[in-house]
């Protein structure tokens, strides 16, 4: 059905891919970074990372989220829905620690700051829950 809810559904799920997607990769070239030694590959895997952030992860976070605040202004009754409150919530931590990795590489980048492997993990482990647990709120919805 061509109905303008699910066209910004699909919106939004394509940009959940890119956003998504494109963070658990920088997160994985932050733990190379922190654990190369070749300064021609850091180099190389830094100038990827930042294309990556700049041409896939923001653009795919700003279509997630313009899409999802055209959905609750399509169906506004989604805001009465206890499930989107906590999506919502997670979604927030979601664009924190989008914006420390960010802020991370950037200072990376700039010679500000050495990448800890652990620290890159983490990035890593905290996106992955998230994505779970919003994912489970969007499809289950639980708490309606």
């Amino acid at each position: 059905m061509n109905t303008p809810l699910n066209w910004a559904l699909v919106a939004h799920i394509i940009g959940i891919i890119y956003w998504l997607g494109g963070l658990i990769v920088a997160a994985q070239i932050l733990v190379r970074l922190g654990n190369e030694s070749s300064p021609d590959l850091g180099k190389a895997l830094a100038n990827f990372e930042s294309k990556l952030l700049k041409r896939i992860v923001h653009p795919g976070a700003a279509i997630a989220v313009l899409a999802g605040i055209a959905m609750v202004a399509i169906s506004p009754d989604y805001l009465r829905q206890t499930w989107l409150h906590i999506k919502l919530a997670l979604v927030v931590i979601l664009i924190a620690v989008d914006l420390l990795l960010t802020v991370r590489f950037r200072a990376y980048q700039a010679g500000r700051a050495a990448i800890e492997p652990r620290q890159a993990r983490l990035f890593y482990a905290s996106m992955a829950v998230l994505l779970f647990l919003i994912v489970i709120l969007a499809v289950l919805k639980p708490f309606s």
